[in-house]
C-alpha cells in the first residue's frame, strides 16, 4: 500500500450523516489496486428511486461514463457501484466488458435490471479493470449494507484524497421535511467541464427524474463548474443525484414550482460545500482561494475571467509563496480572451484595493495584504469596469507537493 499522504491543512471534519430512508451503503476491500484499505462501495436504493446525472465533457471518457449515459434516460436507479484505484479508462472492449459484468452481477444481487445499476471508477488510466475481483467482492458488500455507512463509503472512494468529504442539508417541500446528503472524492485532475471528480447525493424527497435533472444541472453550474485545482478535466467525472421518494411529499412536476425553492437552495448549498471540500483537498494545497470578478460585459464572460485567474500557475504559485503579485492577476485577465480594458481594471486582495485604472494605487500600504497572504483562505477580486457581469471561481495554491504526488502517482 502506498504511503498515506498528510491530511490537508484545509481539511474539514466529516459531518454526522444518519441513515437516509431508502439508502443503504457498504464499503469493502476488493484488492483492485490498493492493499489493506477499502476500495469498493455499493449503494442500494429503494424501488421507485429516481436519478439524475451530469458527466464530464472530456472527449476520452471512461467506460463507466458511457454506461451511465446510456442508462440515465430511463431515470431509474436501484444500485450504485464505485471502485477506487482503477479508472477503467482507455481500456477498449475490455472496459465495456467490465462495466457490463459489474452491472449484471450487481443486478442479480439486488434483484433489478442491469440498466438500473450505475457505475463509477476512479484511479489510474489505461490499465484494465480486474472486474473479477470487483464481482467477487460484491456479495459480502450486499450482506453488509447498512443505513449508517456514509463515512465508510466516502473513505472507500478516495484516491489521492487526504480526508473524506460529506455534507448534509435539510429542506421542506409543501411543508414535508426532506433531507439531502452526499459524499464526494477529488483532489487532483480537477477542472470543471461538467463536474470534475465523483459526487453522489441522495435525498428522501419524491421528485421525478426530469425535475431532478434540471435542479442538478443548474446546481453543478454554480458549484463544481466554478472550481479548479490544476486545470485538468478528468475522464471519469460524474455527479449523480438519487431521490428515494421515501419522504412522501406531494408530487412536483416542474422544476420552477415555487414549492421547490427551499429544496433548490439546500441542494445548491450542498453541492458547493462538497465542491469546496474537493478544492480544500487539492493535491499539495495549503490555501483555499476565492476569485470574484465584477464589471464584466456578461456573467458568462466574468466566469471565464475568474477561471483564467484561478487556473493560472503563476497566480497559484505566487499565492503559495505568499506573494501579493497583482501583475500576475492582470496577466491572467488579459489572457482569458474576454473583453477587458487595462485602464479600467481594478484589483483587490483580501478586500484591499491595490491596483486601479491600470496602475498601482498611490501610497498603497502592502502590510495588510501581506498579512492576508499568510492566511489559509485568500480572496482575490477584479473589477473590469465594463458592465454588470459577475462571476466566481475557487481554486487552491500550487505547491511542490503537487509535483511530489503526481510525479509518483503510478509507482
Amino acid at each position: 500500500m502506498a504511503k498515506a499522504l498528510p491530511i490537508s491543512p484545509l481539511a474539514v471534519p466529516f459531518p454526522p450523516m444518519p441513515p437516509l430512508s431508502g439508502v443503504r451503503l457498504a464499503a469493502g476491500e476488493a484488492g483492485i489496486r490498493y492493499k489493506g484499505r477499502t476500495d469498493l462501495v455499493l449503494m442500494e436504493f429503494a424501488p421507485h428511486t429516481a436519478v439524475a446525472g451530469v458527466f464530464t465533457r472530456n472527449r476520452c471518457p471512461g467506460a463507466p461514463i458511457d454506461w451511465c449515459r446510456a442508462v440515465l434516460p430511463a431515470g431509474r436507479a436501484r444500485a450504485l457501484v464505485v471502485n477506487a484505484g482503477n479508472a477503467n479508462v482507455f481500456t477498449g472492449r475490455a472496459g465495456h466488458e467490465a462495466t457490463r459484468a459489474s452491472a449484471d452481477a450487481t443486478a442479480a444481487l439486488v434483484g433489478c435490471a442491469a440498466e438500473e445499476v450505475f457505475l463509477a471508477s476512479t484511479g489510474v488510466i489505461g490499465e484494465r479493470l480486474p472486474h473479477d475481483r470487483l464481482v467477487a467482492a460484491l456479495p459480502a458488500l450486499r450482506a453488509a449494507l447498512a443505513g449508517d455507512g456514509w463515512e465508510a463509503a466516502a473513505r472507500g472512494i478516495m484516491t489521492t484524497d487526504t480526508f473524506p468529504k460529506g455534507a448534509v442539508r435539510h429542506a421542506a417541500i409543501h411543508g414535508v421535511p426532506v433531507r439531502l446528503q452526499g459524499i464526494a472524492k477529488g483532489s487532483g485532475m480537477i477542472a470543471p467541464d461538467m463536474a470534475t471528480m465523483l459526487c453522489f447525493v441522495a435525498t428522501d424527497a419524491a421528485l421525478p427524474a426530469p425535475v431532478l435533472q434540471a435542479l442538478l444541472s443548474a446546481g453543478v453550474a454554480e458549484s463544481f463548474n466554478c472550481t479548479t485545482v490544476d486545470s485538468d478535466t478528468s475522464t471519469s467525472d460524474a455527479v449523480l443525484l438519487f431521490a428515494t421518494a421515501e419522504a412522501g411529499n406531494l408530487s412536483i412536476t416542474h422544476d420552477d414550482d415555487p414549492a421547490l425553492l427551499p429544496f433548490r437552495e439546500a441542494l445548491n448549498e450542498l453541492l458547493l460545500d462538497l465542491a469546496l471540500q474537493v478544492v480544500r483537498d487539492g493535491e499539495g494545497a495549503s490555501r483555499l482561494v476565492s476569485v470574484e470578478v465584477a464589471g464584466a460585459e456578461t456573467d458568462a464572460s466574468a466566469r471565464r475571467v475568474a477561471l483564467a485567474i484561478a487556473n493560472s500557475p503563476l497566480v497559484k504559485t505566487a499565492i503559495a509563496g505568499e506573494d501579493a503579485n497583482w501583475g500576475r492577476i492582470v496577466m491572467a485577465v488579459g489572457k482569458s480572451g474576454e473583453p477587458a480594458d487595462r485602464d479600467r481594471l481594478c484589483v483587490s486582495i483580501g478586500g484591499h484595493r491595490i491596483a486601479e485604472n491600470g496602475a498601482a494605487v498611490p501610497q498603497y500600504d502592502e502590510a495588510p495584504v501581506v498579512a492576508h497572504m499568510k492566511g489559509r483562505e485568500i480572496a482575490l477580486a477584479v473589477d473590469l469596469g465594463l458592465g454588470d457581469g459577475i462571476g466566481r471561481a475557487w481554486t487552491c495554491d500550487l505547491t511542490h507537493g503537487y509535483i511530489d504526488i503526481n510525479g509518483s502517482y503510478r509507482s
